[in-house]
């Protein structure tokens, strides 16, 4: 019988845990991980990793990073994530926060998580106006011009920020748009210091919008949640003066994550 077919001694890890393990290596990781350091982590011979990264590339659960020899989640375990973080329970919790938020300040307020080209909408609530800007849950919108996108940018690692700024499109939606790796290092670099992103009319003309994080217990971004309006009710100034309710209404999201 072959050796991974046979239950695993002590101290040992069984062999039905180890893609499990291996994956929650990844995740737990926050950055693309490399075969070798996976090795060492997991204390498993190289060969055994790389098996194990090959079915998990193969499923979905792990992708290659762009420099094609470290691996980070998956589109299957990114939506595993949202399915989890979506559970009646946690979005039961997280709707009532977002929706006395959306009340106090009288906007639109949503969640975003990020995936790989962009921002996906995890929940919303909706403004009880009747002029409002429609990106239902399940929208995608860019890194480099939203409130959100941008915020989750300014969390990365120099070089990993580097690396994704490689590969994205700096897109002109208004003539607002950071469309240039220096413009936008230098937004980033502001966002990262004061703790919070804007979107001063970057995505679309006459929105405005304000962002604050939601971390992990290691402090790393989850998601972000933010309220955006249209500029005739409120402006940037505007909507950074509501800045310490969406920051509270942040800090609550993450005992309900942590939790």
């Amino acid at each position: 019988m072959p050796v991974d077919d046979l239950t695993a001694e002590k101290g040992q890890i069984p062999t039905n845990l180890r893609l499990l393990l291996l994956i929650e290596e990844v995740a737990k990781k926050g950055e693309p991980v490399t075969p070798a350091a996976l090795s060492e982590a997991l204390d498993l011979p190289k060969a055994t990793i790389h098996r194990l990264l090959t079915t998990a590339e193969a499923e979905g659960y792990l992708q290659r990073d762009v420099d094609g020899r470290s691996y980070g989640p998956g589109q299957r375990l990114r939506t595993l994530a949202a399915n989890t973080m979506s559970s009646q329970r946690v979005r039961t919790e997280r709707l009532l926060v977002m929706r006395k938020l959306a009340e106090d300040i009288g906007e639109t307020c949503n969640l975003a998580a990020p995936e790989r080209f962009g921002m996906v909408y995890l929940d919303r609530v909706e403004t009880k106006w009747p002029l409002r800007i429609q990106l239902p849950v399940g929208t995608h919108v860019p890194f480099h011009c939203t409130a959100s996108g941008k915020l989750y940018l300014s969390s990365l690692r120099s070089d990993k920020l580097e690396r994704l700024l490689h590969s994205l499109e700096l897109k002109r939606f208004t003539d607002r748009t950071f469309t240039t790796p220096k413009a936008l290092l230098k937004e980033l670099a502001d966002i990262r210091a004061r703790g919070y992103s804007t979107d001063n009319e970057e995505f679309m003309d006459g929105m405005a919008a304000v962002a604050a994080p939601i971390r992990d217990n290691q402090n790393r971004f989850l998601t972000a949640i933010a309220i955006h309006a249209p500029v005739q009710r409120l402006g940037i100034k505007d909507l950074i003066n509501a800045l310490p309710l969406v920051q509270q209404a942040a800090r609550q999201l993450e005992i309900v994550a942590r939790s």
